[in-house]
């Protein structure tokens, strides 16, 4: 699976925005911040952000502030955000296939399908799941790493064995 510096670029900007969208007071909203500051705290182009943070504002992902000291703040608690959602809302597919999204026509000259097609059709869907179970407040407090687990029976010790099917079975 491939994400183009437009998701990566999103994650990114909404990471920076989280992370300086501190309220002044306690209880109060969080001063906006200008996309110019994120621009250059990210080395991302200007230009390439706004057309971003408008897609993350119809997405619902951001609301905008206009005017002297306007910009850009979190719709919901970083908590809430989704990574997921991020990408998503700036129309970044979540695939690992070579095919068209749900689309009938395979990637081979012939139209078919190829034989590993459900492979990396699963490996999206599992990407997808772990993106949605990571937050924007997961990735600014740095609390990604270690969330998924190792398989621990690469030794092909389990498979097939009676132990790993009452596992399965109990499962």
């Amino acid at each position: 699976m491939r994400l183009s510096t437009k998701g990566r670029y999103a994650v990114m900007a909404m990471a920076d925005l989280a992370a300086h969208s501190v309220p002044s007071e306690p209880h109060q909203q969080p001063k906006p911040v200008a996309l110019a500051d994120i621009a250059e705290r990210q080395d991302i182009s200007l230009s390439y952000l706004e057309q971003l943070f408008a897609k993350l504002r119809r997405g619902g992902l951001v609301t905008s502030v206009r005017g002297p000291g306007g910009g850009y703040r979190l719709a919901r608690p970083s908590g809430e955000l989704r990574i997921a959602d991020i990408i998503v809302a700036v129309d970044e597919p979540i695939t690992a296939t070579r095919c068209s999204p749900n689309g009938s026509k395979g990637c081979t000259k012939t139209g078919a399908r190829c034989v590993t097609h459900d492979l990396w059709e699963e490996l999206g869907q599992q990407i997808h799941v772990f993106l949605s179970s990571v937050s924007l407040a997961d990735v600014v407090e740095r609390r990604v790493l270690g969330r998924s687990r190792p398989c621990n029976d690469f030794d092909g010790s389990s498979v097939g064995s009676d132990e790993a099917a009452a596992d399965f079975e109990a499962a």
